[in-house]
């Protein structure tokens, strides 16, 4: 159990590195916190440091975080980025950091790409904010799809994501992955009466849904030239998923075929399943957990709640009172395939 361990951690800015298992008075840490989240990005981690010298951060130093147990040798990088604020006063200094979706959420630009899909769309957005890639999946394929300044590319990304089916977020090395959920790139135990601190589950009904999307031409019947036709009759492009008695409506203009309008009619069932179950766990600090991973509840006592869910967001904090822990916030895993 890591409960007995000493919580250690390694982290770089700019010229500094502070490794607590290499000297464990070279800390002035008092509070350390990384926040990564699918829904809600740029990332961010904050250092409270006490004023009694160690590292001096400056503006836009890049900076690397390292977490573990000095006890068992190894840590797990959990965030790299850039020095975004510093805050100080007679007894504290206090530093932002945020992630590489920081240059994501400030980049607009105008553009129309004919033919591509939105994995092509997200490669080229990368890579004009200057950003590493991940595993990027292909998506939807657009005829046409328009981007404009009226959103930052972390929007347009999102609204991606959205449409696809697929999930947008800055990995712990700081590359931007768009790829669909499956089943977990690595699926954690968290195990009742032994890695759990505090738990929480909120279930919603109303998820027994139709959706059903469509865009704005009729490429589904008349061949894909006539993509920038206009048309009264939206049937023959129509996507549908579910087959719930409640109606659930995606009209996007630029679904402009069956299969893009199939693909984003399920992508919302998928979204819709996955609130139906969610939750927090908070753990004894978890540094291999991260986005793109799963969680399998072991034996809790109410037995419905065993069961393994997405990791949506993680939350990491060590501080001298309270140790190190890790709170996971987490949803249902849909059981609707995209097409």
């Amino acid at each position: 159990m890591t409960t007995l361990l000493t919580p250690a951690y390694r982290l770089s800015i700019g010229h500094n590195v502070v490794d607590t298992t290499a000297e464990p008075k070279a800390s002035v840490t008092t509070d350390l916190m990384v926040s990564v989240d699918i829904d809600a990005w740029p990332d961010s981690a904050s250092l409270t440091l006490g004023q009694v010298g160690g590292i001096d951060p400056a503006l836009r130093d890049n900076t690397t975080l390292e977490l573990g147990y000095a006890d068992n040798g190894g840590f797990t990088q959990v965030f790299t980025g850039l020095v975004e604020a510093i805050r100080t006063s007679l007894l504290t200094r206090q530093v932002t950091f945020t992630s590489a979706g920081r240059a994501l959420a400030r980049l607009r630009v105008d553009q129309t790409y004919e033919g591509q899909t939105a994995g092509a769309i997200v490669r080229d957005l990368a890579t004009q904010a200057n950003v590493g890639l991940g595993a990027v999946d292909d998506g939807i394929t657009f005829p046409a799809y328009v981007i404009d300044k009226h959103r930052t590319a972390v929007a347009q990304i999102r609204e991606l994501a959205a449409l696809s089916g697929v999930d947008a977020y800055i990995d712990s090395g700081g590359k931007l992955v768009f790829q669909a959920f499956t089943t977990g790139q690595v699926v954690h135990d968290v195990d009742y009466a032994k890695q759990i601190l505090t738990l929480e589950i909120e279930r919603l009904s109303e998820t027994d849904v139709t959706v059903h999307a469509w865009g704005e031409s009729p490429t589904g019947r008349a061949g894909a030239d006539s993509w920038g036709w206009l048309v009264k009759d939206f049937s023959s492009s129509e996507g549908t998923a579910g087959s719930g008695p409640k109606p659930i409506f995606v009209e996007r203009p630029a679904l402009r075929t069956s299969t893009a309008a199939a693909t984003a009619a399920s992508a919302r069932l998928r979204t819709i399943q996955r609130r139906a179950v969610s939750g927090v766990v908070t753990m004894p600090g978890r540094p291999e957990i991260k986005l793109g991973d799963a969680i399998a509840l072991r034996d809790v006592p109410t037995a419905t709640i065993n069961d393994t869910y997405q990791v949506r967001h993680v939350t990491h904090r060590v501080t001298k009172e309270g140790g190190f822990t890790t709170t996971v916030r987490f949803a249902a895993i849909p059981s609707e395939a995209l097409p």
